[in-house]
């Protein structure tokens, strides 16, 4: 940082030896990482994050101080967010977004997800980011910007399209104006997770779009994520629970469970074997014939009969 200045001031290096060589400076405060009661309600959380976010300030230095590579699982991005608690420096919209994730992580009933902005204003492109969230089906948002009207948002809306279109309006009083919105899917509260954020699950680009298909496109997008988060907490799909109960052929041919499931998965057309009691072998065949049914039986094959009768050829003459 200081490396940035030198070159950066017009003093170059002097300015930044006569500050770091000053006994005087006064001490500046590190904002506290929220702690929260288990009684305390999402929305005042939220406030209380949003809050912590402001008090670290936006990074107007020209240099960031946190590489974020979104390509990194999440379990990394977690370790470089509570890099940012210790350190308290100051952050852009991008690592207020991975801060905002970390914070909320013990908020299970908090849906969380990534929108992305992109601006056209005096002929050149502008983007930013920001933490969605969405609570008790009321959508708000986390983060931080230079415009105050671009950061926080109480969970108050009652859609998505609600949400982005007051985020729109914000823009347009900036005289931005909205190109492209992108949205990622819900992030995990695993902390450890190995799995990647989805940034942008839908990309919309409001040039090719209606209002009318515009705000279709973000109601489907919360549709997804209602079913992805359902499908995420429902029961365990069966395959799932054949994995968890994978045993050896010994103790699959003895488990009445097995056998029914196998039973189940049988052609229509085929029959099932005469003897109820006959096991399947190692080999997988439930239908061991008419011979194989005699052995397991006890009964006597067809080869063992006609030695019998040539022993006994002799007795007879």
């Amino acid at each position: 940082m200081w490396r940035h200045v030198g070159r950066i001031h017009p003093e170059g290096e002097r300015v930044a030896q006569r500050i770091r060589g000053a006994a005087d400076l006064p001490k500046i405060p590190i904002p506290s990482v929220p702690a929260f009661q288990p009684s305390t309600p999402i929305p005042e959380r939220l406030e209380a994050v949003q809050r912590y976010i402001r008090e670290l300030q936006y990074n107007h230095t020209g240099t960031q101080f946190f590489e974020i590579k979104k390509s990194r699982p999440l379990t990394g991005l977690m370790d470089l967010a509570k890099e940012m608690t210790k350190e308290a420096l100051p952050i852009k919209c991008l690592e207020a977004v991975i801060l905002g994730i970390y914070l909320t992580n013990n908020m299970t009933t908090l849906d969380r997800f990534p929108i992305s902005f992109k601006t056209h204003f005096s002929g050149n492109y502008f983007r930013h980011i920001v933490l969605g969230v969405n609570f008790g089906g009321r959508y708000g948002a986390l983060g931080i910007s230079r415009r105050e009207e671009l950061m926080y948002k109480a969970p108050v809306f009652r859609t998505l399209s609600e949400l982005i279109f007051d985020f729109e309006e914000a823009y347009r009083r900036c005289w931005h104006t909205l190109k492209k919105v992108k949205l990622g899917h819900c992030v995990s509260h695993d902390p450890h997770s190995v799995e990647q954020i989805e940034w942008k699950h839908s990309i919309l680009d409001l040039d090719k779009l209606t209002r009318e298909d515009f705000r279709k496109e973000l109601e489907r997008h919360a549709r997804d994520m209602r079913l992805k988060i359902g499908k995420g907490t429902g029961p365990p799909s069966p395959t799932k629970d054949r994995k968890k109960d994978v045993s050896s052929p010994q103790r699959g041919q003895a488990s009445p469970h097995r056998r029914n499931s196998r039973g189940d998965r049988r052609p229509s057309g085929e029959k099932k074997p005469a003897d109820s009691k006959a096991m399947p072998d190692l080999n997988g065949d439930s239908d061991k014939g008419d011979r194989g049914a005699e052995q397991s039986a006890g009964l006597p094959s067809d080869c063992y009969c006609e030695s019998l009768q040539k022993a006994l050829q002799p007795l007879r003459v």
